[in-house]
């Protein structure tokens, strides 16, 4: 039996639970970071804004975070043909529903950091 690589588990062995298929996707080391710097730009970001917003995601990585979001309907990605080529990202309702469902979690990790810190630091 042949699989595909870029398949990830959640989505080959439980297909129908929207948890692990859905949670999967954007519970990645990336997308939540992606997603809350698009959130807190007023405009849409183009990629190189992006990358120095995140300078430690490789561009490789990031262009494959940006298809993934866009593929799932969190991202609108639009290219404007101009030399050189201009491309802008932006969230969409969907991504806009799922950071305002996050934000709790993202504020709680804002203000318990300095404290997980500190006991990183005694360990």
């Amino acid at each position: 039996m042949e699989t595909n690589k870029n398949v990830k588990i959640g989505e080959t062995l439980f297909p129908d639970c929207p948890v692990r298929n859905i949670l999967s996707r954007v519970g990645d080391k990336w997308s939540l970071l992606i997603m809350h710097e698009l959130l807190s730009h007023p405009a849409p970001m183009r990629f190189s804004e992006l990358r120095k917003a995140i300078p430690d995601i490789s561009q490789k990585v990031l262009t494959t975070t940006l298809r993934t979001l866009e593929t799932d309907g969190f991202l609108i990605r639009t290219v404007y043909a101009e030399v050189p080529p201009r491309t802008e990202y932006a969230l969409t309702p969907r991504a806009n529903s799922f950071m305002e469902a996050c934000q709790p979690m993202v504020q709680w990790a804002i203000d318990n950091f300095a404290a997980i810190m500190k006991d990183r630091d005694r360990r």
